[in-house]
Parts: C-alpha cells; sequence; structure tokens
C-alpha cells in the first residue's frame, strides 16, 4: 500500500538554486521535487511537493494533513522562528510531522536560533542540504512501518 505525505516549504524556497546557493546548495527547486518524489516511490511513499510564500495557505495545508491523516515533511523557511499560527496548526498533526531545514539553523545567525515548531514535530532534521529532506522522508517510512 502506498502512503501519501506532504512534502510541505514555506518562504524562498522555490527560489533554491538561485537563492544563496552557498547556504541553500545549487539544487533547484525542480530537482527536490524531483528528488523526493523519486525517493518517495522507493520507499513506497506517495510524495506531493508543495511551496507557498503564504503562511495563511501553509496554515491550511496543515489542517488538510491533521484532518487527512498525512504524515508531513515541513521545511516552513522563516515562518519556523515566528509563527505561532503555524505551530498552532502543526500541533493538530495525526500523522508523523518532521520539521527539515537545509542548513543548520544554528549554525547561523542569533534569530534563527529558536523553532516554535519544534516542540510539536515528531522530530527535526537540519543541515543536510537537500539530503535532510531524504532524511525525513525515511524517518517518515519508519514511522509508518512501526
Amino acid at each position: 500500500m502506498t502512503r501519501r505525505v506532504l512534502v510541505l516549504n514555506g518562504p524562498n524556497l522555490g527560489r533554491l538554486g538561485s537563492r544563496e546557493p552557498d547556504v541553500y546548495g545549487a539544487t533547484s527547486y525542480a530537482g527536490l521535487v524531483e528528488s523526493c518524489t523519486k525517493l518517495g516511490a522507493e520507499l513506497g511513499l506517495e510524495v506531493e511537493v508543495r511551496e507557498t510564500n503564504d503562511e495563511g495557505e501553509m496554515i491550511r495545508w496543515l489542517h488538510e494533513a491533521a484532518d487527512g491523516r498525512l504524515p508531513v515533511v515541513l521545511n516552513p523557511g522563516a515562518f519556523t522562528h515566528y509563527s505561532y499560527a503555524m505551530r498552532d496548526a502543526a500541533a493538530q498533526r495525526t500523522a508523523p510531522l518532521v520539521e527539515v531545514h537545509i542548513s543548520n539553523p544554528h549554525a547561523r545567525e542569533e534569530f534563527r536560533h529558536t523553532s516554535v515548531l519544534t516542540a510539536v514535530a515528531s522530530g527535526a532534521i537540519a543541515g543536510f542540504g537537500i539530503g535532510s529532506y531524504h532524511l525525513a522522508l525515511r524517518a517518515v517510512a519508519e514511522e509508518l512501518a512501526s
């Protein structure tokens, strides 16, 4: 049985490949989508990758996931540090939710050291580039198998 998983990306992540490649790497957003869907298929997951710069849309997607009992891999981008509304939506999760970051926020500016979402996530993975998503998808697959 294939299990649907949402990979949700917050602001500016659609600009991967051109946005600060020294921080976020050279992989484009299309490359991220391709690598996540390919790995998902290998893990028996139907991966749907989305990106938005709109906090309200992200919250609606988290509600959709909660209502549908869908696992989520979430890169909230800048929303990580201040969106209590997104935190409250993520807290309603009914399936695994893994917070991911391409860079290591703790090795960057002070304001990036705080995540309002980590406490309501199943876990968090950061600092492995696009590989952070791969690790998160593997974690979701393992959670679903147990």
